[in-house]
């Protein structure tokens, strides 16, 4: 088994390439389907959201607001931190119970771990790879806006609570352009994960 992250910036195009390698057979832990699991009304972490940051992060059904949670978060690093210490704990116990079950099952499987914050949290020092999804910014500030109908300022402030995308690019160990179109994405992606299956 080999297990390699695959991160990016918001709006690079990350899930675009999981499902790419989805679909050719890697086993992909998405952190983001895990981290809003975690966060589930009534489990431990949603309590200690509730608790932090105050029951005006909740809706009318008592699920998290991710939207506002999002609006406090993105404009202060230490209201940033104090939900990561809160929430990724809980996802990586998630992820490496997930990489035992694979592990026992698929003893030759790339595990993928989809992670957007990879290198933010310091989780990437024990992989075998390290792939980055690319798109400059400019590509990230257009698609972005366009996507979440953002303002110019607001799809920035998204952007800029990230480490920079070129930073990212040069940590990677693979990188994978998707400032073009879905077939030259395709083709990157495809490449990289024969690659994984001949080492794995």
């Amino acid at each position: 088994m080999i297990t390699v992250g695959l991160t990016g910036g918001i709006a690079t195009g990350k899930s675009t390439v999981a499902r790419i390698l989805r679909e050719a057979g890697a086993h992909v832990i998405d952190a983001d389907r895990i981290a809003r699991e975690v966060v589930g009304r009534g489990r431990p972490a949603w309590r200690d959201i509730v608790e932090h940051f105050g029951k005006e992060v909740l809706r009318p059904n008592g699920e998290i607001d991710r939207a506002r949670l999002g609006d406090i978060i993105f404009n202060d690093p230490e209201q940033q931190a104090a939900l990561n210490r809160i929430v990724h704990p809980r996802v990586f116990a998630d992820i490496e119970a997930q990489r035992a079950r694979i592990a026992e099952t698929a003893p030759h499987a790339v595990v993928v771990l989809d992670i957007p914050l990879l290198f933010e949290a310091g989780n990437h020092r024990d992989l075998a790879e390290v792939i980055v999804v690319y798109a400059p910014e400019p590509v990230q500030l257009a698609r972005l806006m366009q996507r979440d109908g953002l303002s110019r300022r607001d799809a920035l402030a998204r952007i800029h609570s990230q480490m920079p995308i070129e930073e990212k690019k040069k940590r990677a160990t693979r990188v994978i352009d998707n400032s073009g179109d879905l077939a030259d994405t395709r083709r990157q992606a495809l490449a990289v994960y024969r690659d994984l299956c001949r080492r794995a």
